[in-house]
Protein backbone atom coordinates (compact mmCIF):
# COMPACT_ATOMS: atom_id res chain seq x y z
CA UNK A 1 0.00 0.00 0.00
CA UNK A 2 1.43 3.47 -0.73
CA UNK A 3 2.08 5.55 1.45
CA UNK A 4 0.23 9.24 1.32
CA UNK A 5 2.16 12.23 2.11
CA UNK A 6 0.63 15.96 3.27
CA UNK A 7 2.15 19.14 2.79
CA UNK A 8 1.40 21.87 5.19
CA UNK A 9 -0.64 24.90 4.00
CA UNK A 10 2.33 26.75 4.35
CA UNK A 11 4.31 25.10 2.61
CA UNK A 12 2.28 24.77 -0.34
CA UNK A 13 1.32 28.75 0.09
CA UNK A 14 4.97 29.24 -0.36
CA UNK A 15 6.05 27.05 -2.91
CA UNK A 16 3.09 28.69 -4.99
CA UNK A 17 4.63 32.11 -4.08
CA UNK A 18 8.35 31.24 -4.75
CA UNK A 19 7.15 29.57 -8.77
CA UNK A 20 5.26 32.96 -9.25
CA UNK A 21 8.65 34.80 -8.39
CA UNK A 22 10.92 32.70 -10.59
CA UNK A 23 8.16 32.66 -13.61
CA UNK A 24 7.81 36.55 -12.84
CA UNK A 25 11.64 37.13 -12.79
CA UNK A 26 12.62 34.67 -15.76
CA UNK A 27 9.73 37.03 -17.72
CA UNK A 28 11.11 40.30 -16.58
CA UNK A 29 14.69 39.12 -17.98
CA UNK A 30 13.61 37.85 -21.52
CA UNK A 31 11.74 41.48 -21.97
CA UNK A 32 14.80 43.40 -20.71
CA UNK A 33 17.13 41.72 -22.56
CA UNK A 34 15.40 42.13 -25.37
CA UNK A 35 15.33 45.83 -25.28
CA UNK A 36 19.24 45.69 -24.90
CA UNK A 37 21.48 48.71 -23.67
CA UNK A 38 20.55 52.44 -24.64
CA UNK A 39 23.11 54.86 -24.74
CA UNK A 40 21.97 58.67 -24.21
CA UNK A 41 24.49 61.27 -24.96
CA UNK A 42 24.25 63.90 -22.18
CA UNK A 43 26.61 66.83 -22.86
CA UNK A 44 30.45 65.32 -22.97
CA UNK A 45 29.11 61.94 -21.56
CA UNK A 46 26.67 59.15 -21.96
CA UNK A 47 23.98 57.21 -19.85
CA UNK A 48 24.29 53.80 -20.59
CA UNK A 49 20.70 51.90 -19.51
CA UNK A 50 21.82 48.26 -19.09
CA UNK A 51 18.95 45.60 -18.87
CA UNK A 52 18.82 44.65 -15.40
CA UNK A 53 18.44 48.41 -15.17
CA UNK A 54 14.96 47.35 -16.52
CA UNK A 55 14.64 44.23 -14.69
CA UNK A 56 15.11 46.26 -11.17
CA UNK A 57 12.25 49.21 -12.41
CA UNK A 58 9.84 45.99 -13.29
CA UNK A 59 10.42 44.49 -9.98
CA UNK A 60 9.82 47.51 -8.21
CA UNK A 61 6.34 48.71 -9.92
CA UNK A 62 5.32 45.20 -9.40
CA UNK A 63 5.38 44.92 -5.84
CA UNK A 64 2.18 45.79 -3.28
CA UNK A 65 2.95 49.59 -3.86
CA UNK A 66 1.78 49.94 -7.16
CA UNK A 67 0.46 47.27 -9.57
CA UNK A 68 0.07 45.12 -6.67
CA UNK A 69 1.40 41.59 -8.70
CA UNK A 70 2.96 40.48 -5.77
CA UNK A 71 1.56 40.83 -1.86
CA UNK A 72 4.26 41.49 0.99
CA UNK A 73 4.48 37.70 1.71
CA UNK A 74 5.96 37.10 -1.55
CA UNK A 75 8.26 39.74 -1.45
CA UNK A 76 9.86 38.77 1.76
CA UNK A 77 10.34 35.40 0.39
CA UNK A 78 11.91 36.95 -2.97
CA UNK A 79 14.09 39.16 -0.45
CA UNK A 80 15.61 34.98 0.93
CA UNK A 81 15.64 34.00 -2.75
CA UNK A 82 17.87 36.60 -3.93
CA UNK A 83 21.33 34.97 -2.08
CA UNK A 84 20.22 31.46 -3.70
CA UNK A 85 20.00 33.18 -6.54
CA UNK A 86 23.64 35.38 -6.40
CA UNK A 87 25.36 31.98 -5.81
CA UNK A 88 26.50 30.58 -9.08
CA UNK A 89 28.55 34.21 -9.42
CA UNK A 90 29.74 34.17 -6.22
CA UNK A 91 31.07 30.72 -7.18
CA UNK A 92 32.46 31.97 -10.54
CA UNK A 93 34.10 34.89 -8.70
CA UNK A 94 35.82 31.84 -6.83
CA UNK A 95 36.90 30.19 -9.63
CA UNK A 96 38.48 33.08 -11.46
CA UNK A 97 40.16 34.11 -8.66
CA UNK A 98 41.92 30.76 -7.94
CA UNK A 99 42.76 31.37 -12.11
CA UNK A 100 44.11 34.52 -11.31
CA UNK A 101 46.73 34.28 -8.31
CA UNK A 102 49.72 34.73 -10.77
CA UNK A 103 48.13 38.09 -11.99
CA UNK A 104 46.78 39.00 -8.32
CA UNK A 105 50.37 38.45 -6.99
CA UNK A 106 52.25 40.41 -9.62
CA UNK A 107 50.37 42.99 -9.16
CA UNK A 108 50.94 46.09 -7.98
CA UNK A 109 49.93 47.82 -4.99
CA UNK A 110 47.81 50.11 -6.67
CA UNK A 111 46.10 47.36 -7.91
CA UNK A 112 46.45 45.48 -4.38
CA UNK A 113 45.38 48.40 -1.95
CA UNK A 114 42.93 49.81 -3.75
CA UNK A 115 39.92 48.29 -1.88
CA UNK A 116 41.21 50.29 1.52
CA UNK A 117 39.64 53.51 -0.36
CA UNK A 118 36.21 52.33 -0.08
CA UNK A 119 36.33 52.59 3.79
CA UNK A 120 36.33 56.02 3.26
CA UNK A 121 33.46 56.08 2.43
CA UNK A 122 32.28 54.63 5.95
CA UNK A 123 32.37 57.86 7.49
CA UNK A 124 29.99 59.95 5.14
CA UNK A 125 27.54 57.06 4.48
CA UNK A 126 27.07 56.02 8.33
CA UNK A 127 25.84 59.55 9.77
CA UNK A 128 23.85 59.98 6.97
CA UNK A 129 21.72 56.78 7.01
CA UNK A 130 21.40 56.70 10.40
CA UNK A 131 19.82 60.54 10.43
CA UNK A 132 17.71 59.30 7.47
CA UNK A 133 16.61 56.63 10.61
CA UNK A 134 18.24 53.59 9.64
CA UNK A 135 19.31 51.88 12.71
CA UNK A 136 21.20 48.37 12.19
CA UNK A 137 20.00 48.36 8.71
CA UNK A 138 22.94 50.90 8.05
CA UNK A 139 25.73 48.74 9.50
CA UNK A 140 24.90 46.37 6.07
CA UNK A 141 24.28 49.29 4.13
CA UNK A 142 27.32 51.26 4.42
CA UNK A 143 30.12 48.89 5.07
CA UNK A 144 31.28 48.69 1.30
CA UNK A 145 29.63 49.31 -1.81
CA UNK A 146 27.12 46.19 -1.38
CA UNK A 147 27.45 43.97 -4.60
CA UNK A 148 26.81 39.99 -4.84
CA UNK A 149 30.07 39.15 -2.91
CA UNK A 150 29.00 41.85 0.15
CA UNK A 151 25.55 40.84 0.16
CA UNK A 152 27.16 36.73 0.69
CA UNK A 153 28.79 37.72 3.87
CA UNK A 154 26.14 39.71 5.68
CA UNK A 155 24.07 37.24 4.82
CA UNK A 156 26.45 34.81 6.48
CA UNK A 157 27.36 36.82 9.72
CA UNK A 158 23.79 38.14 10.75
CA UNK A 159 21.10 35.57 8.94
CA UNK A 160 18.96 36.35 6.16
CA UNK A 161 16.32 38.42 8.50
CA UNK A 162 18.75 40.19 10.20
CA UNK A 163 18.73 44.21 9.60
CA UNK A 164 22.09 44.24 8.43
CA UNK A 165 21.07 41.75 5.65
CA UNK A 166 18.30 43.93 4.88
CA UNK A 167 19.98 47.40 5.05
CA UNK A 168 22.71 45.51 2.59
CA UNK A 169 20.27 44.26 0.17
CA UNK A 170 18.68 47.09 -0.30
CA UNK A 171 21.71 48.72 -1.30
CA UNK A 172 22.58 46.35 -3.74
CA UNK A 173 19.01 46.75 -5.64
CA UNK A 174 19.17 50.48 -5.36
CA UNK A 175 23.46 50.06 -6.70
CA UNK A 176 21.80 47.84 -9.51
CA UNK A 177 19.57 50.87 -10.82
CA UNK A 178 21.12 54.36 -9.98
CA UNK A 179 24.96 52.78 -9.78
CA UNK A 180 24.67 51.94 -13.30
CA UNK A 181 23.60 54.51 -14.99
CA UNK A 182 26.39 56.74 -12.37
CA UNK A 183 29.23 54.65 -13.18
CA UNK A 184 28.31 54.83 -17.01
CA UNK A 185 28.04 58.86 -17.11
CA UNK A 186 30.69 59.35 -14.78
CA UNK A 187 33.63 57.58 -16.66
CA UNK A 188 32.73 59.58 -19.47
CA UNK A 189 32.44 62.89 -17.89
CA UNK A 190 35.74 61.99 -16.34
CA UNK A 191 37.58 60.54 -19.52
CA UNK A 192 36.34 63.81 -21.25
CA UNK A 193 38.90 66.01 -18.60
CA UNK A 194 41.55 64.06 -20.34
CA UNK A 195 43.70 63.93 -16.55
CA UNK A 196 43.63 60.24 -16.23
CA UNK A 197 45.53 58.01 -18.31
CA UNK A 198 42.96 55.12 -20.11
CA UNK A 199 44.54 52.57 -18.32
CA UNK A 200 44.21 54.33 -15.15
CA UNK A 201 40.28 54.49 -15.80
CA UNK A 202 39.90 51.04 -16.80
CA UNK A 203 41.64 49.72 -13.51
CA UNK A 204 39.34 52.14 -11.53
CA UNK A 205 36.40 50.60 -13.08
CA UNK A 206 36.69 47.04 -11.31
CA UNK A 207 35.12 48.39 -8.03
CA UNK A 208 34.11 44.44 -6.82
CA UNK A 209 30.89 44.75 -8.95
CA UNK A 210 30.29 43.10 -12.05
CA UNK A 211 27.69 45.45 -13.39
CA UNK A 212 29.26 48.53 -12.69
CA UNK A 213 32.58 47.48 -14.15
CA UNK A 214 30.78 46.38 -17.60
CA UNK A 215 28.89 50.23 -17.29
CA UNK A 216 32.03 51.33 -17.18
CA UNK A 217 34.40 49.33 -19.44
CA UNK A 218 31.10 49.53 -21.85
CA UNK A 219 31.41 53.65 -22.04
CA UNK A 220 35.53 53.68 -21.98
CA UNK A 221 35.30 51.26 -24.70
CA UNK A 222 32.89 54.14 -26.82
CA UNK A 223 35.84 56.68 -26.15
CA UNK A 224 38.46 54.65 -26.88
CA UNK A 225 38.02 52.17 -29.28
CA UNK A 226 41.21 51.10 -30.44
CA UNK A 227 42.11 50.26 -26.58
CA UNK A 228 38.94 48.48 -25.89
CA UNK A 229 40.65 45.33 -25.37
CA UNK A 230 43.19 46.39 -23.35
CA UNK A 231 41.03 48.17 -20.91
CA UNK A 232 38.62 45.36 -20.32
CA UNK A 233 41.61 43.34 -19.33
CA UNK A 234 42.75 45.99 -16.72
CA UNK A 235 39.14 46.30 -15.64
CA UNK A 236 38.61 42.43 -15.08
CA UNK A 237 42.35 42.13 -13.00
CA UNK A 238 40.71 45.39 -11.40
CA UNK A 239 37.88 43.44 -10.76
CA UNK A 240 39.25 40.11 -9.68
CA UNK A 241 41.61 41.33 -7.59
CA UNK A 242 38.68 43.53 -5.70
CA UNK A 243 36.76 41.03 -4.98
CA UNK A 244 39.14 39.09 -3.45
CA UNK A 245 40.60 41.69 -1.57
CA UNK A 246 37.53 43.69 -0.82
CA UNK A 247 36.04 40.34 1.06
CA UNK A 248 39.10 40.40 3.71
CA UNK A 249 38.98 44.08 3.98
CA UNK A 250 34.84 44.17 4.63
CA UNK A 251 35.28 40.86 6.97
CA UNK A 252 38.50 42.29 9.20
CA UNK A 253 38.28 46.45 8.93
CA UNK A 254 35.03 47.25 6.93
CA UNK A 255 32.21 45.49 9.40
CA UNK A 256 34.04 46.14 12.97
CA UNK A 257 34.52 49.90 11.62
CA UNK A 258 30.71 49.96 10.82
CA UNK A 259 29.83 48.59 13.63
CA UNK A 260 32.15 50.96 16.22
CA UNK A 261 31.07 53.98 14.64
CA UNK A 262 27.20 52.37 15.12
CA UNK A 263 28.03 51.99 18.66
CA UNK A 264 28.88 55.71 19.02
CA UNK A 265 27.19 57.61 16.56
CA UNK A 266 23.32 56.23 17.37
CA UNK A 267 22.95 57.27 20.44
CA UNK A 268 23.90 61.14 19.75
CA UNK A 269 21.65 60.82 16.36
CA UNK A 270 18.47 59.38 18.17
CA UNK A 271 18.42 61.87 20.77
CA UNK A 272 18.43 64.38 17.68
CA UNK A 273 15.49 62.75 16.05
CA UNK A 274 13.77 62.64 19.34
CA UNK A 275 13.24 58.50 19.21
CA UNK A 276 14.86 56.09 21.12
CA UNK A 277 18.13 54.65 20.96
CA UNK A 278 18.47 50.99 19.98
CA UNK A 279 22.39 50.93 21.12
CA UNK A 280 21.33 51.89 25.23
CA UNK A 281 18.11 49.79 25.10
CA UNK A 282 21.02 47.18 24.22
CA UNK A 283 23.07 47.93 26.79
CA UNK A 284 20.21 48.36 29.30
CA UNK A 285 19.04 44.84 28.66
CA UNK A 286 22.32 43.58 29.05
CA UNK A 287 23.04 45.36 32.74
CA UNK A 288 19.45 43.84 33.73
CA UNK A 289 20.24 40.86 32.23
CA UNK A 290 23.61 40.51 34.10
CA UNK A 291 22.04 41.77 37.06
CA UNK A 292 19.45 39.38 37.18
CA UNK A 293 22.24 36.33 36.67
CA UNK A 294 24.02 38.08 40.47
CA UNK A 295 20.67 38.27 42.31
CA UNK A 296 20.11 34.54 41.58
CA UNK A 297 23.69 33.57 42.39
CA UNK A 298 23.57 35.01 45.44
CA UNK A 299 20.10 33.54 46.34
CA UNK A 300 21.44 29.93 45.91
Amino acid sequence: MKKETYAYPSTMARMKAEYKIFILAFVFIVIADSIGQIQVPLGPGTLILFPIFYSLIMGVISGPEVLKIFNKKEVKAASKLVIVAICPFIAKLGINAGASLEVILSAGPALVLQEIGNLGTIFLALPFALLLGLKREAIGATHSINRESNLALITDMFGPDSPETRGSLSIYVVGGMVGTIYFGFMTTMVAALHIFHPYALGMASGVGAGILMASATASLALIYPNMAAELSALASTSETISGITGIYVAIFVGIPLTKKLYQLLEPPIARLRREPSEVLESRKKEMDAKENNAKSREER
